[in-house]
This record gives C-alpha cells, sequence and structure tokens, in this order.
C-alpha cells in the first residue's frame, strides 16, 4: 500500500520577493485555481509590514476575494498565514480563511537579528505567544526551524540544536515543525543524517521540511528527506521563490512537480490528480511570465 504525504504548496513564499505587485485579483485567481486543482494546504499570506514585504500587504483582500470567489460546494483548504511578531499575530487572526498560523523559528543568532531584530529569548517568548493564543482562537500552528540544516555565518551548529529546538516546542506542545533549509546548501546526505537523528525525538510531532535547492539536486533532496521518514513536503510549483540570501539565483523552492515525480517514482501518494496538477503547472509558468524579470533564472 502506497503512503499518503502531505504537500504544503506555497504560493506567499513563491511570490514575496517579486519586485512586480500581482494585482490582488490575479492572487485571487490564482489561489482559487490551486483549491480546484486538488491542493488541501496552501500558504498562502503573510502578515507583516507592507514597508518590507510590499508583495503581502494586500494578504486580507486576497483571503476575503477568495472566500467570495469559490465555487458553491467547494470547501476552503488549510490556508496558513505568516507572521513575524504579535501585530502579525493580531492580524491572522481576524483574517477571514486562516486556519494555520506559520512562525519563522531561526537558531541562527545572525538571521534571527537580520530578519526581526530578536534575541533568541525573545523570539521562544513570542512561540509561546503564538501557541497560546492560536489554542485559544481554534487555530494550528507551525513552526518553521530556519537553518536547520546549518548557515553560512560561521556559527556553531549541528543535529544537536535542531534536537534541542523540537524538545522545546515539544515541551510546549507545538505540533507541527518543518525543518528548513533555508540557504539552499544542505546535500541530500546531510538532509536524510539530520532528519534521521532529529526524528525519534519528537514523537508526536508531525515533522515536515521546507527545501531549497537548484533544480537538478531537488528529486535527490526530496527522496532523501522522504527516505528519512519525512511524510510532509513545502514546495512550489516551478520553484519560484527561495531565499534571497542564498547567494546563488538557481536556488529556489523545491518545485512541486519535482517532489511528485521523485515521491511517485518511490512509490508514495501524493494526492494530486496529473492533469490538474499540468493545469496549474500551466497557470504558474504565465505568471512566471508575465511577473519575473527572469523566469528562467529560477
Amino acid at each position: 500500500m502506497s503512503e499518503y504525504i502531505k504537500l504544503i504548496e506555497c504560493p506567499r513564499d513563491a511570490w514575496q520577493g517579486l519586485p512586480d505587485l500581482i494585482p490582488t485579483e490575479t492572487k485571487v485567481s490564482y489561489l482559487r485555481e490551486l483549491i480546484l486543482s486538488g491542493f488541501r494546504h496552501i500558504d498562502a499570506v503573510s502578515f507583516v509590514a507592507p514597508k518590507h514585504v510590499k508583495q503581502m500587504a494586500d494578504s486580507e483582500q486576497v483571503l476575503t476575494g477568495l472566500l467570495n470567489s469559490l465555487p458553491d460546494g467547494s470547501s476552503l483548504p488549510e490556508i496558513i498565514g505568516i507572521v513575524v511578531n504579535e501585530k502579525g499575530l493580531e492580524r491572522a487572526l481576524a483574517a477571514a480563511g486562516v486556519s494555520t498560523i506559520g512562525y519563522p523559528y531561526s537558531i541562527s543568532a545572525y538571521f534571527r537579528r537580520a530578519n526581526a531584530n530578536m534575541t533568541r529569548a525573545e523570539s521562544r517568548q513570542l512561540v509561546e505567544t503564538l501557541k497560546r493564543e492560536t489554542k485559544s482562537a481554534g487555530k494550528d500552528l507551525v513552526i518553521y526551524i530556519s537553518m536547520a540544516f546549518g548557515n553560512p555565518y560561521d556559527e556553531p551548529w549541528g543535529p544537536e540544536i535542531v534536537q534541542d529546538t523540537l524538545e522545546w516546542l515539544k515541551g510546549i506542545r507545538v505540533g507541527t515543525v518543518s525543518l528548513a533549509d533555508t540557504v539552499g546548501t544542505a546535500t541530500p546526505a546531510l538532509i536524510h543524517d539530520v532528519y534521521t537523528r532529529v526524528k525519534d525525538h519528537v514523537a508526536g510531532i508531525e515533522l515536515g521540511v521546507h527545501l531549497h535547492s537548484r533544480p537538478e539536486d531537488a528529486e535527490a533532496k526530496v527522496l532523501s528527506a522522504y527516505q528519512a521518514g519525512c511524510r510532509r513536503f513545502d514546495s512550489a510549483l516551478t520553484g519560484l521563490g527561495g531565499c534571497p540570501f542564498a547567494g546563488d539565483d538557481l536556488v529556489g523552492n523545491i518545485p512541486t512537480e519535482s517532489v511528485v515525480a521523485a515521491l511517485t517514482t518511490a512509490g508514495a501518494q501524493t494526492g494530486l490528480d496529473g492533469a490538474k496538477l499540468a493545469k496549474a503547472l500551466t497557470l504558474t509558468n504565465e505568471l512566471r511570465a508575465k511577473f519575473v524579470h527572469n523566469p528562467g533564472a529560477l
């Protein structure tokens, strides 16, 4: 019997760094087509200061438009909204359609200061607040461990640091965690090793991966995580997006089509219909052609 894989489609991560603003109506239409194509878990929006991420300034409007545009009888899938502080949390909890709050918790002090200007203690306090408030509001919470597979800043790193973070998250009853290869430099062997070494310390946590990669390495990275026991994968159609700090224009999100191809070969069940996936891929390429200045470079 084939195993079911949870795929989280990440248009928010794909779009957030694009310099040309995507119109609200275009985002709504695209998200609706993703839902109609069978995607049941979508990292769709973020609630951050518009001066930092202009592309996500219309998150509330996008969600309202999405709810109003779905055909009768269509159900809204899991919608993940990313926050980086308590103000963002307030917006996310008030926004229509958000079922899961996501937060990137960095184990790199340099990256944490650069992105959130927080100490480790302040970031952990925020996570505890997120857990308390999402539970009270009946929402789910996913924590992304940024730099889970190392960092380029010559800071201390090792699987034991990831393990310590996971055990802390388990202790405060966080139920879903994704290990992020933020700069896309982890090899398949390292991904397998880290996931294997930490997974047994977090029984009861749904442990996934959010990987970045050059296109030619994507399937190998997916298979290494799968063979280590991972059954939750973040990805983005065509591999658009990723971390701008990777220092390589070819490093982007793992393409969803590569995830599906790799896992289907391994005998896993992704739950996506091939024809509908092809249509979603066509729509994504059309979006790239219009809003990405160099659509072949990611």
